[in-house]
């Protein structure tokens, strides 16, 4: 077998008995660290318990058959290694993920990442592999699958958003919380039998395709170029290009062409949320809802809370710094299960949130009295628009109501969105109950955000706030 250079997708089969799957990248001052890791996967695409994840803190398989060799480094270039022997692999081992995280970074911020495939006993290359990152903190780089009792490799290259715990978590390995002096926790999330099955491995976070749409009777203003959107990753700008495009055509739809808001940004962290940030499903509405604020407010910036049994503001979301706000602030903390060992603990960055002090249940109305208090103190030209995520579990609504009906006098707009099938309580409710000078809320649900069209998403988003902006005006509350 000789050597053969990889694009994404691309599959090969294996002749050698044992690989060596090698990560490289070029050394860079002040880049991220990057660690080699495996999973062993059953023909469901789950382990079958911890020990099927081979990574720095536990680095040889109890069956001997995968091993993590550690990091060297010559001329500039650092290696880490994972070693598989596939004679020696258990008869219930279908698949071995061949993982990579970054470490104090993105993926965005190493260069030349490489993954080579060798014969381990001669050590011949057998593939090479070139990959490319953007604002992931993990990627599986490939994969060995058994497929007719033959053992073939495929280039993978998928990133994902939410580091290796993250990555560990989706294919059923149990992180546990617990706290430390430097280290904030994720709850708890439990699998394989609770855990909702996963894609045959993580997605990257999509651009959403826009169906075709009737065009409007007023064409719709294009999009407004942003204060630090030219500092973007091409891809990402690109993005936020296209999405900006949607949103000014459900703002024209509405007769809202032009429209102009100060957009603020709720996020749930409560424990049921887990989940969704593992996928990379919170970091993605992140980035859809940077190009709402991009289109109606060209400051650039964002304010953004977070919550769970306590609200807690989040450092403003500038645009240009996109990537690297995803990477510190959407998060639910370290994880006790990769930070053990030799393996030094990382504190909390400047600006994060230790998510201690934010908890687990879901308190909503705490989130919803911090950001009238800022708009109070913060007055503006342009109304609020408030983007709130909650899954649900909504247990408060006496206190929920009394302020989001106080807010009725308040320049600020509402828009819940609730991820996933859940009790929403009185947010689901509030657009039907009565004494209410002008209709302050709105609210949909949705099964899974991830795959909702981002023409269709803008559409239900701002559905409602253009006619609230006309009854806020003649009700002389704008």
């Amino acid at each position: 077998m000789t050597a053969r250079s990889m694009s994404k997708g691309a599959n090969l089969p294996v002749d050698a008995s044992a690989v060596r799957v090698e990560i490289s990248w070029a050394e860079r001052a002040g880049g991220p660290d990057v660690d080699a890791s495996a999973l062993l996967l059953t023909a469901a695409g789950r382990v079958r318990d911890d020990g099927d994840f081979v990574f720095y803190n536990q680095p040889r398989h109890a069956s001997d058959a995968v091993t993590h060799l550690g990091k060297r480094s010559d001329a500039g270039v650092t290696t880490d290694a994972v070693e598989v022997d596939l004679r020696a692999l258990e008869s219930a081992v279908a698949r071995v993920e061949l993982c990579a995280s970054a470490d104090g970074g993105t993926f965005g911020q190493v260069n030349g990442l490489t993954l080579r495939l060798l014969d381990s006993g001669s050590l011949a290359e057998l593939a090479r592999f070139e990959m490319q990152g953007e604002t992931e903190t993990a990627f599986i780089g490939g994969e060995l699958y058994l497929r007719e009792g033959r053992w073939k490799f495929r280039a993978v290259g998928q990133g994902y958003a939410s580091g290796l715990a993250g990555l560990a978590t989706d294919f059923g390995i149990t992180v546990d919380d617990e706290p430390s002096e430097t280290v904030a926790p994720q709850a708890t999330v439990t699998s394989p039998a609770t855990a909702l099955a996963p894609a045959p491995y993580p997605q990257a976070p999509p651009v959403h395709p826009a169906p075709p749409v009737s065009p409007p009777a007023q064409a719709p203003a294009g999009p407004r170029l942003t204060k630090g959107e030219e500092r973007l990753p091409v891809d990402m700008r690109k993005r936020l290009s296209l999405r900006k495009e949607q949103v000014a055509v459900s703002l024209s739809k509405r007769g809202a062409t032009g429209v102009r808001a100060r957009v603020v940004l709720v996020l749930d962290a409560s424990g049921s949320m887990a989940f969704l940030y593992s996928r990379g499903v919170v970091a993605d509405v992140v980035e859809r809802m940077a190009a709402v604020a991009a289109q109606l407010d060209d400051d650039g910036e964002m304010q953004a809370w977070t919550f769970a049994s306590h609200a807690a503001r989040l450092p403003d979301l500038r645009l240009g710094e996109l990537p690297e706000w995803l990477r510190l602030h959407v998060r639910v903390g370290e994880i006790n299960l990769f930070r053990r060992g030799k393996k030094p603990r990382r504190g909390l960055e400047p600006g994060q949130v230790d998510m201690r002090t934010v908890g687990i249940q879901n308190e909503e109305q705490k989130a919803i009295a911090q950001v009238r208090e800022y708009v109070r103190e913060n007055p503006a030209a342009a109304p609020t628009l408030v983007l709130f995520f909650s899954d649900g579990g909504v247990y408060r609504d006496a206190a929920i109501e009394r302020e989001l009906r106080a807010a009725v006098e308040e320049p600020i707009f509402w828009q819940f969105v609730g991820l996933g099938r859940s009790n929403y309580g009185v947010l689901e409710r509030f657009d039907t109950l009565p004494g209410r000078r002008v209709d302050n809320v709105g609210f949909f649900a949705v099964d899974d955000i991830s795959t909702v069209p981002d023409q269709e998403l803008y559409d239900r988003l701002l559905s409602e706030f253009p006619s609230w902006i006309t009854a806020a005006g003649r009700a002389g509350i704008l």
